[in-house]
């Protein structure tokens, strides 16, 4: 009797502390230096040279896009484009559910530990008020599914590309998710759940990414490239920075890191060549 009674109380107190689902708010976040330090597409990169999906002149120019997107903090639509196609390329011919498995293994290696703890507890404050919280990135979305369901959110947005009898073709589904598409994209996901978009949030460190921001009532800036820090102040829009130091230091650590970051990559190249001629 007193098991049955003490169950029931457990049970009671789990239910009054239960928080009730918001049905109609949610909240968008941006991956790269806004979820995750650097680029989730170098990241994966990285880990899948390792397993030799293709050259280290290929990591080499991956390093090149990630020092130069970590230092001036914009992306690059050309960098961006030529992303994809290196994306696209080494990922043909090989099965969608290999890309998957190593996906969860790269996260775990490269991944995890990249996360702005600032941003997770943004994140989980939405999940707390029974709110809905998803991705939305130009990652692959196979990818922006694992970084999402690693970290217990709703579900992610990323470009598609096209698959024949789970192979990939090395095409794209559409575009790249990145830009107005992110916006285009927001706006479909809010019409299927029943979202009212004015009460919802969105996150980014991105310029490129006002489309989405413009289209929230709560926009928020994380960790801002200049021209986002500006429009932000100038709209009265809240600004989180999880960066350590005052940004002239900022600027002069990721610089050196970055340098640092590609000699590295360099010296490790050439070593490896090296290595390959005189065994």
């Amino acid at each position: 009797m007193l098991a049955g009674e003490a169950s029931a109380a457990v049970a009671e107190v789990e239910t009054s502390l239960a928080t009730p689902p918001d049905a109609t708010a949610a909240a968008f976040f941006d991956v790269d230096n806004t979820v995750m330090h650097g680029a989730s597409i170098f990241h994966l990169a990285r880990g899948l040279h390792r397993r030799k999906f293709f050259t280290t002149r290929d990591i080499l120019e991956a390093a090149w896009k990630q020092a130069y997107f970590r230092i001036v903090g914009i992306e690059d639509p050309e960098h961006v484009s030529e992303a994809r196609a290196s994306a696209l390329e080494f990922i043909k011919g090989h099965p969608v559910s290999e890309l998957e498995d190593l996906g969860e293994e790269i996260f775990e290696e490269l991944m995890a530990h990249r996360i702005w703890p600032g941003t997770r507890a943004l994140a989980q404050m939405h999940l707390d008020q029974g709110q809905r919280v998803w991705l939305v990135t130009a990652a692959p979305v196979e990818i922006a599914r694992i970084i999402a369901r690693r970290l217990g959110l709703t579900g992610a947005l990323g470009t598609v590309s096209e698959h024949v009898d789970g192979v990939y073709t090395g095409r794209l589904v559409g575009e790249m998710l990145h830009g107005p598409a992110k916006g285009i994209a927001v706006r479909a996901l809010a019409e299927r759940e029943g979202l009212d978009l004015a009460r919802c949030s969105a996150y980014s460190d991105s310029y490129n990414d006002l489309p989405m921001l413009s289209l929230v009532g709560s926009p928020c800036v994380i960790n801002p490239d200049s021209r986002l820090r500006e429009h932000a102040k100038a709209n009265g829009w809240r600004i989180r920075d999880y960066r350590t130091g005052r940004k002239a230091a900022r600027a002069g650590l990721a610089a050196a890191a970055a340098v640092g970051a590609v000699t590295g990559t360099v010296a490790a190249g050439v070593a490896l060549r090296r290595r390959v001629r005189w065994p």
